[in-house]
């Protein structure tokens, strides 16, 4: 490997490109593949070891392009397989994201914090060791919301309807005393606005995607394999497992998407 190959950033769909945004805001002058396997999606449906074997699958792709290193720039993935992938790659960087589950509940004593996330996130024994480690530090609940992932997957993250749902969902919560919620799925992002007219200006809002850059430009650097600063502005070639023109279209849409 060297400096001057892409940088694969996969997802089970669309949600990945917030965690893209992040990323060439950090690192304007690399090139990047986004994968995003929409023809499988969503993951947070599947058992584990299917999300292994879609996964991995996408890896195949990747690596077949000579990538420097993989994002799994969605949760549910690196959940599911994140260990699983470093084991079988050993020789390839993979950066895997996960909940911002740790800086939410430090942000302040106590509290509840509400974590969104797919129920295959939830499930995972990943996540449940995380929950765990913090639960004497904060309250912590958490519920899945599969309809922010139908949503973005469709470009349709303003809607009335989706509004309704959210609504509905949060309903349920209200009165908890909730003063942070992390948004544990790539996908919700999108709806982050939305979330916070809902929620409430006094809730503070959490997502991996900045910390997963941060990691990334750690890992190449360690790698020696960034390329040198003021490399000119990088390449994105976008890719979908869906023969649907339209997704690829959609994905520069939310990649340009600034709320």
């Amino acid at each position: 490997m060297d400096a001057d190959q892409p940088i694969g950033v996969f997802d089970s769909g669309l949600g990945g490109i917030s965690v893209l945004r992040e990323i060439t805001a950090l690192l304007p002058g690399e090139d990047y593949i986004y994968y995003g396997d929409s023809a499988n999606a969503p993951y947070g449906v599947r058992p584990t070891e299917e999300i292994r074997r879609l996964t991995t699958a996408v890896f195949e792709k990747l690596i077949a392009q000579r990538v420097k290193a993989i994002v799994i720039a969605c949760n549910t993935a690196s959940s599911a397989a994140g260990d699983f992938l470093r084991e079988r790659y050993p020789q390839l960087p993979i950066i895997a994201i996960e909940p911002a589950l740790k800086p939410a509940v430090l942000s302040q004593e106590g509290g509840t914090v509400l974590v969104l996330a797919t129920a295959a996130t939830l499930r995972e024994r990943k996540f449940q060791q995380l929950m765990e480690h913090y639960e004497n530090q904060a309250e912590i609940l958490d519920f899945a919301c599969p309809e922010i992932v139908e949503a973005v997957e469709q470009g349709d993250i303003r809607s009335p309807r989706l509004r309704a749902a959210l609504e509905e969902r949060f309903a349920g919560v209200r009165g908890r005393g909730v003063s942070r919620i992390v948004l544990g799925c790539t996908h919700y992002p999108f709806v982050r606005k939305m979330i916070q007219e809902i929620a409430g200006p006094g809730v503070t809002i959490f997502d991996g995607a900045q910390g997963t850059a941060r990691q990334l430009v750690r890992q190449l650097r360690e790698n020696q394999l960034l390329r040198a600063a003021g490399s000119p502005q990088g390449h994105i070639d976008w890719q979908n497992s869906s023969a649907d023109p339209a997704l690829l279209e959609l994905s520069k849409r939310l990649y340009a998407l600034r709320e």
